[in-house]
């Protein structure tokens, strides 16, 4: 079976919180959105696709990362060029209390990008700082999202100063809420400088209209700054930016594309993650974050010589993968979780178990939707 997606249009992201910022209804939403459910589960209705086991569904808490897979049309700039593509997203949401934080760990691992949650009642939580360290510790590119906007308490610019102040100085929005609390009722892209807003109070959909009055000052103060931080990054464009004092939306793209890559920068966005505003955390992360092409060959060590050797991304390559999870399960047995970094890996087929020093036979390759299996033949490079 060929390839279905190629590795620049593939993304693997964790979505990564403190308990309770909202990850697993954020990921819900992100699934309904995507078409791969027909509705946003509920944790307080233990209705979540994602919180799967009965522990979960009666604490209200994510105890065990999950994997899934969705895909997502886009118009981007990742290819250089200005089109719509569509994205096949490996999505692993993982748990946000301290006693499961290895879950996190072991996830990261294997991640390219990851989407950090963060509570906008709160900012920065204790659980915030150590899943941001995970992250720095495997040089995972991210993204930040701050939820819960709509609640009572909930601060846009107190939480993006939190995150600056804690975490990463080089922090900046890329878009900004309209409205506070009970009065979120859309967003301004920073980039575009476009509002969009939701069409009624119960709506979803959002239509683009023009920026407040009030809020004018506001964006052109935040979008001088997203510039001033991205920039940097490319020295052709720190010139053009100079010379000319402006840059057109093409050219931030690139820049805020080639910060974020390089761990100088990490987008801002906002919103309340049950509504639509969670789509514009798909367009980031297919503009933003890596593909498997954009990391650089994974390292590892010859079990014949003890040599360290390194793999290309590429499906040519020897197979190498890294198991990053045992799990068992009731109907299949025990679940390998495994993230392909080179090469390419058929059911039937024998790989080396380098902990053993013994060859295993792949009985069986599966797709999971949480606790769900999907039978595939055959897995490539750059796959989870």
């Amino acid at each position: 079976m060929p390839r279905l997606y190629p590795l620049d249009r593939i993304r693997n992201i964790g979505i990564i919180a403190h308990i309770d910022a909202g990850k697993t209804t954020t990921t819900e939403t992100l699934l309904y959105y995507t078409g791969k459910t027909h509705k946003i589960g509920n944790i307080d209705a233990g209705t979540t696709e994602m919180d799967w086991m009965a522990q979960e569904k009666e604490r209200g808490i994510t105890i065990t990362a999950a994997a899934t897979t969705c895909f997502w049309k886009a118009k981007t700039l990742a290819f250089g060029s200005l089109g719509q593509y569509e994205f096949r997203i490996n999505i692993i949401d993982t748990p946000g209390h301290i006693d499961f934080t290895a879950e996190v760990q072991r996830s990261l691992r294997v991640l390219d990008g990851a989407v950090v949650i963060f509570d906008g009642k709160e900012g920065v939580q204790p659980q915030s700082e150590t899943v941001w360290r995970q992250a720095d510790r495997y040089s995972v590119a991210r993204m930040c999202y701050i939820n819960k906007l709509n609640l009572i308490g909930a601060d846009f610019y107190e939480s993006v100063d939190s995150i600056r102040q804690r975490l990463a100085p080089n922090a900046s929005p890329i878009q900004l809420p309209i409205g506070v609390e009970s009065e979120l009722k859309g967003i301004i892209d920073l980039i575009t400088r476009k509002a969009y807003v939701y069409k009624d109070r119960n709506a979803l959909e959002m239509v683009e209209t023009e920026i407040p009055e009030d809020m004018k000052k506001l964006v052109e103060k935040y979008r001088a700054e997203l510039i001033e931080r991205t920039v940097e990054a490319d020295e052709e464009l720190v010139n053009k930016f100079l010379a000319d004092g402006v840059l057109t939306e093409e050219a931030l793209l690139i820049a805020i594309r080639k910060s974020t890559l390089a761990g100088k920068f990490f987008p801002i966005l906002g919103g309340d993650g049950r509504r639509v505003m969670v789509e514009t955390i798909l367009d980031a992360v297919v503009q933003f974050l890596p593909s498997p092409l954009d990391l650089p060959p994974v390292k590892g060590i010859d079990p014949n010589t003890g040599n360290e050797i390194e793999r290309k991304t590429s499906d040519d390559e020897p197979f190498t993968s890294l198991a990053f999870k045992i799990a068992a399960d009731p109907y299949v047995g025990t679940l390998n979780f495994f993230r392909v970094y080179s090469g390419k890996l058929t059911r039937g087929s024998y790989v080396l178990n380098t902990t053993t020093g013994e060859k295993e036979r792949i009985g069986r390759i599966l797709r999971m939707h949480a606790n769900e299996r999907e039978e595939v033949e055959e897995i490539y490079a750059g796959e989870i």
